[in-house]
């Protein structure tokens, strides 16, 4: 049995964190300023070997991404930071053995970049947009804790209309899928 006592999974509502399985759960908060401090105080104090960032996001309607979707955080890129990489970093890479394991958890999900910014719609250069992905894996990366987001797809970014958007079916997508991604994780790095 793969020891799932020391993965922390991150996510920013209650309605986006499965119940535990074994594994540890934060709450961070919505939007990249709480995720970062919450985070940060989790990994002082519960030092995971892993975090699994979990939750809800949008996809640029041109992307094609179909709302339910499961996505695999390849790269997690800040775009609310406007100074160059000599100031401060704007983009994280997930690593590939992350990205694999997350991958046999989870075979029909697409792999994409996901863009943090605290604002919907303040991306630029992604096709999925969330609002605590940066802040939760800067975290784990300046801990050297390997970390890796995966969203569910409930809205188009466009749509203003937020009776229009799938929370319940993303937050189901998301719970559902949680206790494999964990599992996966927890092998791949113990």
């Amino acid at each position: 049995m793969v020891d799932r006592s020391r993965i922390l999974v991150v996510a920013a509502t209650a309605r986006e964190l499965a119940p535990s399985e074994g594994w540890r759960t934060l709450i961070c908060g919505v939007g990249p300023v709480d995720a970062a401090i919450n985070t940060v105080a989790a990994i002082a104090t519960e030092r995971p070997t892993a975090i699994v960032h979990v939750g809800i996001a949008g996809a640029r309607a041109a992307s094609g991404i179909a709302l339910g979707s499961l996505i695999i955080g390849t790269a997690s890129r800040y775009a609310d930071l406007s100074v160059g990489p000599e100031w401060a970093p704007s983009e994280i890479t997930t690593d590939a053995a992350l990205i694999a394991a997350v991958r046999r958890a989870v075979p029909t999900a697409l792999e994409r970049p996901i863009g943090t910014s605290a604002r919907i719609g303040g991306t630029r250069d992604c096709e999925v947009e969330a609002m605590e992905g940066f802040a939760v894996l800067r975290a784990a990366a300046c801990a050297g804790i390997p970390a890796i987001e995966v969203r569910a797809i409930s809205n188009q970014i466009e749509e203003s209309d937020r009776a229009r958007w799938r929370f319940d079916d993303a937050f189901a997508a998301i719970i559902a899928t949680t206790p494999a991604l964990v599992t996966e994780v927890a092998a791949c790095v113990n």
